[in-house]
């Protein structure tokens, strides 16, 4: 059994189903990416998976244990850290308000937690003292990933991480994604950059209107004739 599932999802908004009997894993220490068309689902099984919206059948495992009646915040406190796409940041803030704000369910110390996050972003201990608003696109998204990190979660949830970077800003994050991984965290990820984010997957999810289409290690989803074609541009 993997370390996190979402198993045969089936549910949506507002009585309207956009998983239809879903299926994604992750295991620690490995970087699992959801992929697919606009529309496909993927946002709305990583929600699912996080407790956002509810579904009617399946069920969500963490570390064996049913965790599908948990909500959002109680599913932090199990270890998973969920970074949204949009409006990820507290713009007023300073960067280390902002990580300060992700250690709130911790009574320890954890300055040694903050400090392994400016060792992965060092821009950002450059800039500990300015205002999140004042930063880039790509230093607010590393803001928003070492503040779900100041949980010391077990699983890093990502919706688009890389949605509106430049390719290098881009390459740049998948590295230390690829960094959290080797920590021993599950990343799970969803991308519209496909083949960028297949290339660092151990595994990936091609979904379809809402349905897994496609389930593969990365690489033999790379090399699949039918995937290349239908999603990855040829």
């Amino acid at each position: 059994m993997s370390f996190l599932s979402g198993e045969n999802m089936t549910g949506g908004y507002g009585g309207v189903d956009i998983l239809h009997d879903c299926t994604i894993a992750v295991d620690k220490g490995e970087i699992a990416v959801i992929v697919g068309p606009n529309g496909a689902g993927k946002s709305t099984a990583m929600k699912a998976i996080f407790g956002m919206l509810d579904i009617h059948k399946g069920r969500i495992m963490l570390d064996g244990k049913d965790i599908s009646d948990l909500s959002p915040q109680d599913r932090v406190r199990a270890g998973m850290g969920f970074v949204p796409q949009n409006n990820n940041v507290f713009t007023s803030l300073t960067v280390q308000e902002n990580l300060e704000m992700g250690a709130y369910i911790r009574t320890d110390n954890f300055s040694d937690t903050m400090a392994q996050v400016f060792d992965l972003f060092p821009i950002l201990k450059e800039k500990r003292n300015q205002p999140a608003g004042e930063l880039s696109g790509g230093q607010r998204q590393q803001v928003a990933v070492g503040r779900a990190l100041m949980t010391q979660p077990k699983v890093l949830m990502l919706d688009e991480p890389t949605a509106g970077v430049s390719p290098i800003v881009m390459d740049e994050l998948l590295d230390r994604i690829i960094e959290v991984a080797r920590s021993g965290v599950a990343v799970l990820m969803v991308e519209q950059n496909a083949r960028q984010a297949l290339n660092i997957a151990d595994k990936g999810y091609v979904l379809v209107q809402g349905r897994n289409r496609f389930t593969d290690t990365g690489e033999a989803l790379l090399a699949n004739p039918e995937v290349r074609k239908s999603f990855l541009g040829g």
